[in-house]
């Protein structure tokens, strides 16, 4: 299972609620990456896919497809703010390498 900590929830929500259409939730992937290897994908949608695990954070539902399910298990998804800049980080016990 993966998890949101309630700093990402917050600002996904608030960004969510930005959009017009409203999309019905977010989904995560995993896609690949050419010579890095894989990345993280996070966009919003307005269906969930066929074959999509869906979570529910606090009102945010999010759809993770079976293969991304994968290499997700276990992650912590959270919103930082440093310096240097701010964004999503992913805390995934499952990476080898970064």
């Amino acid at each position: 299972m993966i998890t949101l900590t309630p700093t990402a929830i917050g600002k996904v929500k608030e960004i969510l609620d930005m959009q017009d259409p409203k999309p019905a939730g977010l989904r995560i992937a995993v896609v690949g990456g050419g010579c890095s290897g894989f990345t993280y994908s996070m966009a919003f949608e307005s269906n969930p896919g066929l074959l999509d695990k869906t979570y529910d954070f606090e009102g945010l539902k999010v759809f993770i497809d079976q293969a991304s399910m994968l290499y997700l298990d276990g992650a912590r998804v959270d919103y930082v703010e440093t310096l240097e800049g701010s964004g999503f980080k992913f805390d995934n016990p499952n990476v080898k390498s970064t």
